[in-house]
């Protein structure tokens, strides 16, 4: 398998946004994300990783297809709702990367991309002065109907990466499930470790 990793930030992301778009509506159709993705809405939002400075795009290539990314930015830049548990726990909050996704198609999986996204938004947190990178998984019940029962949750590599569950902080993001009408809000585990 041969597949380029490029670290990818400001106008270099502009050519990639709608392919990341569509990338980040395939993968995340599937469980534990479960989403009913918007392109329009999908497309606004990777705007913002070409408009932030501070923020990396990588981007996993096999030839000139985007077949996976990982993004990130500092910890203040996202929704209050994602800030506020970090604060109130008593951390700097401009001492926190967060690492935003990380999305990659399933053909591509178990050759080592995901550590490689995470070496490089963790390299791209310390070249910013930052401390601790942080992400967020979403909380679905072990009985949740659209749970595949080959379902593999990912918590032992993030574990083998240095993160720790931090048990007493959750947060919250809102998304339409397939086959819901309306979003409806879910809450998201925080993960975090020290760099």
């Amino acid at each position: 398998m041969s597949v380029d990793i490029r670290i990818l930030k400001g106008d270099d992301v502009e050519p990639q946004l709608d392919a990341l778009a569509r990338l980040r509506i395939k993968v995340f159709h599937d469980f534990p994300y479960y989403y009913d993705g918007d392109y329009a809405y999908e497309r606004a939002y990777c705007e913002t990783y070409r408009d932030n400075e501070r923020a990396i795009l990588v981007g996993a290539f096999d030839g000139q297809t985007l077949i996976g990314a990982a993004t990130g930015t500092p910890l203040e830049d996202h929704e209050p709702q994602y800030v506020q548990p970090y604060a109130e726990a008593g951390y700097e909050v401009d001492q926190i990367f967060y690492c935003a996704e990380s999305v990659l198609l399933p053909e591509y999986r178990g050759h080592g991309l995901g550590h490689a996204f995470f070496d490089q938004r963790e390299k791209h947190a310390v070249a910013l002065g930052r401390r601790y990178a942080t992400f967020c998984s979403v909380m679905r019940p072990d009985d949740h109907p659209a749970r595949p029962e080959d379902y593999q949750p990912l918590d032992g590599f993030w574990e083998k990466r240095g993160y720790a569950r931090m048990d007493d902080m959750t947060t919250y993001y809102h998304w339409r499930d397939r086959g819901e009408d309306q979003e409806t809000i879910k809450q998201m585990q925080i993960w975090m470790r020290e760099l």
